[in-house]
């Protein structure tokens, strides 16, 4: 238990038996439990916020890095003579014939014939 032998606890009861008599040594061997029991619960509760105050707090481990792939200039003279980049717009869709391709212009369409003509009067059937 507490490197005391089965002698020497004989002794120590004995002992005890004598000083506080038959009728309190159960009483104080339980005040006596509780104590330990409380230091027990102390000594743990010590003993975790030193551990925690210990640890050094954990950061999390940064994401490996993907190497990039260099491009040169020549790589990209090469990609633009493969797929030029021709970009039309919105006027030039107007004038070309396609004003479908312009959501902008299909709307404002939509909205000048539900609200009658653009030179203020309103067609009734």
């Amino acid at each position: 238990m507490f490197g005391i032998g089965a002698g020497e606890f004989i002794v120590i009861l004995i002992v005890g038996l004598i000083v506080f008599g038959p009728g309190k040594l159960p009483e104080v061997g339980r005040a006596l439990g509780k104590a330990l029991r409380e230091f027990r619960k102390a000594q743990a509760a010590l003993s975790a916020t030193l551990n925690d105050i210990d640890e050094p707090a954990k950061k999390p481990e940064p994401k490996p890095v993907q190497p990039t792939q260099s491009v040169t200039a020549d790589d990209i003279i090469h990609l633009a003579k493969e797929r030029p980049i021709v970009k039309e717009s919105s006027d030039e869709k107007i004038l070309n014939g396609n004003p479908g391709d312009v959501p902008a212009v299909d709307e404002r369409a939509s909205l000048a014939g539900a609200r009658g003509s653009s030179d203020g009067t309103d067609k009734q059937s």
